[in-house]
Parts: structure tokens; C-alpha cells; sequence
């Protein structure tokens, strides 16, 4: 798939803004605090229903205005679309201008994989960073994933303020087998997600990251840190601790703390990586994503790239960009880049996307 073109309107430092984007490379180049990635913000929010930079939807917003819009035009294998989101008191969702009840609807429509300098969290930050990623990812392919997340989050949620209950109110703890036996089926399904896409993630890794770093010296591997594997092994282990949660006032049993690491050369990448092995560690990733993606859809997703350049040396970032064929890609950098291959040039100066030339990889 690949996006046609953005409007934006009253969104960010964005007054009445039209891109049309080429359907390979598109960089985005300017200063800081120009608008570049604004434009990438537009089309998460229209993928994922929601900003990879601010939980407040009125940030969104352009300062001094009430409302803004953005629309993506985009084009599918069999067919066209159009996604817009609305935002002013509340944010409403459209697909093909039909209005749309549930986020949930959107997700899926638009196909993305992005890559930050804040991704490398995923691999030195905690746990939750972690389950964001692989969540995010199975969320954009698998609809009743999010419905589960959600459902068991709302149960997680309903149970750790019971649990206070109990302590400080001395409430029936007999309750909390209603709240166990919920939690119990919603972790069985998303656990079987969880480790199905592990799955694929293991199996592409090494073949990936030896192309990116052309060495195939270093054995990297991911490995899914899971805490229970089943309804039964679920509702065994929460009753054990449930003591224990009394006192503490939270679950401590269930997939709401999973984990994963990756190992390169049997050592933990998070605790013994160099700074170069961690990068090339999540161009893996992300390349295992993107691959993910297009595997299960039958369809490869754009790829959004933020301040890429800043944070990758020539060869690692050459090596990532030859590794991806057929793919959209949206970049966006402080200065012009060298790259190898032909791309599209967008200068943003304040607010304003100018097209420049096609340019040829050097």
C-alpha cells in the first residue's frame, strides 16, 4: 500500500497544508521545530487513532483555533480509501466519510511501521516499553486484539481497586474469584497472540540483522518472557499470590507484565549491548515488523522514519534502506541526505511543505 496525499488543517503549526507523495522515498528535510514531524504525527494518527507524541488530543490542535482535520488519501492493492480524523471537544473518526463509532474501526486501515530515536527505549527502557511495541504491532493486524487489551485492562483495573478495598474496607474476598475467572480469559487469548508473533519474530531476526550489519558474526536472538501459559496455570498462580496482592494493593500475576529480551551472543543486548549493537538490534526489529506486516496482510505497510539520519552512521543506515524493497517510505531529517537510492525532496520551512525535485541516490 502507499499514501496519495495528506491534508492538514489547523493541525500543529499546519494553517491549510496539501502533500502528494511519491509512492517510493519521500524525505522531508529542515530545521528544528519546522513541522516534519508533524506530517509523520498525521498519519499515525489516522493509522493508530491516536498520537505518538502527546495523550492530549487538544495539543493536536493548532494554538488559537478550535478545531482541526486531517484526511490521508491512500491506495490498497484492490481498492482506494480515505481515513480523516476531526478534533475539536472530542475527536471523531471517518472512513470513506462515513462516521465511525469505535477507534477500533480505523486501525488496520492504514498500514504503518515507524521508527524513532525514542525506539531504542524498547530495548534500554523497562518492561512496558517492551509490551507497547509488540502490542502495537498485533493491534494493527489482529482487530479483537485491541478489544482483549482493552477488556482486560478495564477487569485489571477493577480488580487492583478491590484489592484496596479489602485491606482497608475489609470487603468479601470471595469476589475477587469473579475478577480471576474474567482475567483468566482474556490472558489465555492474548498470551496465544503474544506468542504466535514471538514466533515469527524468532524466526526472522538472525536472517534480518545479518543483512543489516553484513557481518554475520553475532548469534541475536528475542526471547518472550511470558507469566503464565494457559486459563488454568493463570487462575493457579493469581490465587497463590493473592495474599500478597491484598498488601500490595495491585495483581502481580497476569500479561499485563510480560516481557521480552534480546540476547546477542547469549549476553542481554539491554545490559552488555554497545550503543552500535542496540541500534543495529532495533533496525532488526523494525525490519522484522515491517516483514511481519506484510506477511500476514499480504500487503506492505509504509514505513515512517523520524530523525533518522541523525542517529544512524552511513553504512547502518545504507544497509537498512537496501534491505527494504517495494516499501513507501516517509522521512524526515535536519539536512539533505546521502542515500543510495532515487527519493523524493520536501523542504518544510514554518509550517509549509514545499515539493523540491526527485533527487538521485548518490
Amino acid at each position: 500500500m502507499f499514501i496519495k496525499k495528506i491534508l492538514l488543517y489547523n493541525f500543529r503549526n499546519y494553517i491549510n497544508q496539501e502533500i502528494e507523495l511519491d509512492k517510493d522515498i519521500n524525505v522531508f528535510f529542515g530545521n528544528n521545530a519546522q513541522g516534519k514531524t508533524n506530517i509523520l504525527e498525521s498519519i499515525y494518527l489516522c493509522a493508530f487513532g491516536k498520537s505518538f507524541r502527546v495523550k492530549k488530543d487538544k495539543d493536536l490542535i493548532m494554538f488559537n483555533k478550535e478545531n482541526s482535520f486531517v484526511e490521508i488519501y491512500y491506495k490498497k492493492d484492490d481498492r482506494e480509501g480515505k481515513i480523516k480524523v476531526n478534533l475539536d471537544d472530542k475527536k471523531v473518526f471517518y472512513i470513506n466519510d462515513v462516521k465511525q463509532e469505535k477507534i477500533s474501526n480505523i486501525v488496520g486501515k492504514i498500514n504503518v511501521v515507524m521508527f524513532n530515536p525514542d525506539d531504542i527505549n524498547i530495548i534500554k527502557g523497562d518492561s512496558s516499553k517492551r509490551r507497547k511495541f509488540i502490542d502495537m504491532m498485533i493491534c494493527s493486524l489482529k482487530p479483537k486484539y485491541l478489544n482483549l487489551l482493552t477488556n482486560y485492562n478495564k477487569i485489571l483495573k477493577q480488580r487492583n481497586n478491590y484489592l484496596k478495598q479489602i485491606k482497608i474496607e475489609n470487603k468479601n474476598i470471595d469476589l475477587l474469584d469473579v475478577y480471576d475467572e474474567q482475567l483468566a480469559e482474556y490472558s489465555e487469548e492474548i498470551y496465544n497472540y503474544r506468542k504466535y508473533f514471538f514466533e515469527k519474530f524468532e524466526n526472522k531476526l538472525q536472517i534480518i540483522h545479518n543483512m543489516i550489519t553484513k557481518s554475520g558474526k553475532e548469534k541475536i536472538e528475542i526471547k518472550y518472557l511470558n507469566s503464565i501459559l494457559n486459563k488454568n496455570d493463570f487462575l493457579e498462580k493469581i490465587k497463590k499470590n493473592r495474599k500478597n496482592d491484598i498488601i500490595r494493593g495491585f495483581t502481580s500475576i497476569g500479561i499485563h507484565r510480560d516481557d521480552f529480551i534480546i540476547n546477542v551472543d547469549n549476553k542481554n543486548i539491554q545490559v552488555y549491548g554497545s550503543q552500535g549493537q542496540k541500534k543495529s538490534a532495533i533496525l532488526s526489529l523494525k525490519i522484522c515488523e515491517l516483514e511481519i506486516v506484510k506477511e500476514e496482510l499480504d500487503e506492505t505497510p509504509v514505513l515512517l522514519l523520524d530523525d533518522f539520519m541523525s542517529e544512524l552512521d552511513e553504512i547502518r543506515r545504507n544497509n537498512f534502506l537496501e534491505n527494504i524493497k517495494d516499501c513507501q517510505i516517509i522521512i524526515t531529517a535536519t539536512d539533505d541526505v546521502n542515500i543510495n537510492i532515487d527519493y523524493t525532496k520536501f523542504n518544510v520551512i514554518e509550517g509549509k511543505c514545499i515539493r523540491k525535485e526527485k533527487k538521485e541516490g548518490i
